[in-house]
């Protein structure tokens, strides 16, 4: 009988993406044990060891990291294919994994998925929220949510959001205590709440305009997270000075919780959007994503204009 090739390949990516051997078995529906034994008798076959054990965290090897590299996008499309094949005149199904930042939460998520789950009740929704940007392919997922500027340009984006305007907010009761700064220079007699990036460690300089030409500035500040919304949860507290997306706080602003400053130095760039490799758009339950995705978004642009009407007409 011919070995069969793919032995040991569904345990081998299941422990990559979840880096665990007990949440890959929660994923395949076999045993912890199975899980290991699979991936053991595929090191074997290969004659290297695909994983770096320790008693918290399982990480990859070199000659783990290539074989991940290059497996992970030829079995996403085995299984579009599959799925392609399986939803000729049926209902699409199937497993769509989805990562996205914090912020699309409230502002996408919460709104899409619970509309998305009701009309295609067979396909299997997994939500990473993850702020750092992943590899999509790499890690198995099926689409993600991203600023514009941090979408890979061999992506297909949909557009999810109007532009950004980047914005500087705090709570009145910190502006009373401390005034508003006047000029970005300002804000180095100031208390920033500062945000480090989680997948580089870095923290962010925060950017301005001047003149059509670009500043940043490193604000000091002792207050640090990686977490876009504690940024908007600890200014409204009154600790600092946050720099977040303006889409981020639109509630909080037009509830007086918080307060814009440095407006004319603060710049713009594209808003959010769905990603996707190219050739995935043919798999069913993408598909069925989009057009639901796509279909919220516009009734939410409508009533967004009808609320701006109306409140004009009152106002009249």
């Amino acid at each position: 009988m011919i070995p069969d090739p793919f032995s040991g390949l569904a345990a081998f990516l299941a422990v990559a993406e979840t880096r665990g051997f007990t949440a890959a078995s929660a994923r395949l529906g076999v045993s912890p044990a199975a899980v290991s034994q699979a991936v053991k008798a595929l090191e074997a076959k290969l004659g290297t060891p695909l994983f770096v054990r320790t008693t918290r965290r399982v990480g990859l090897t070199e000659a783990g990291a290539n074989l991940l590299s290059r497996v992970a996008p030829a079995v996403a499309d085995i299984a579009g294919a599959i799925e392609t094949a399986g939803a000729m005149g049926d209902e699409p199904s199937g497993f769509l994994r989805l990562t996205v930042p914090r912020m699309a939460v409230p502002l996408i998520i919460d709104r899409v998925v619970p509309a998305f789950r009701h009309a295609h009740p067979r396909i299997t929704v997994e939500v990473a929220v993850e702020d750092a940007t992943v590899d999509l392919l790499g890690l198995g997922f099926d689409a993600g949510i991203r600023i514009g500027e941090y979408v890979e340009r061999d992506m297909v984006g949909v557009r999810l959001s109007r532009d950004i305007v980047w914005s500087v907010v705090a709570a009145p009761s910190y502006l009373a205590a401390r005034g508003c700064p006047a000029t970005p220079e300002d804000l180095t007699r100031h208390e920033a709440i500062r945000y480090r990036f989680p997948a580089s460690g870095a923290l962010y300089r925060w950017e301005f305009e001047r003149g059509g030409r670009p500043l940043s500035v490193d604000p000091p500040g002792k207050l640090i997270v990686n977490d876009g919304a504690l940024l908007v949860s600890f200014a409204k507290a009154g600790l600092g000075l946050s720099y977040v997306a303006d889409i981020a706080v639109e509630q909080e602003q037009r509830a007086g919780l918080l307060v814009r400053v440095l407006e004319s130095y603060l710049p713009t760039t594209p808003g959010l959007f769905l990603y996707f490799p190219q050739r995935a758009q043919a798999q069913p339950k993408l598909r069925a994503f989009i057009d639901v995705t796509r279909k919220l978004i516009r009734l939410r642009r409508i009533e967004a204009e009808f609320h701006h009407a109306a409140r004009g007409k009152l106002k009249g």
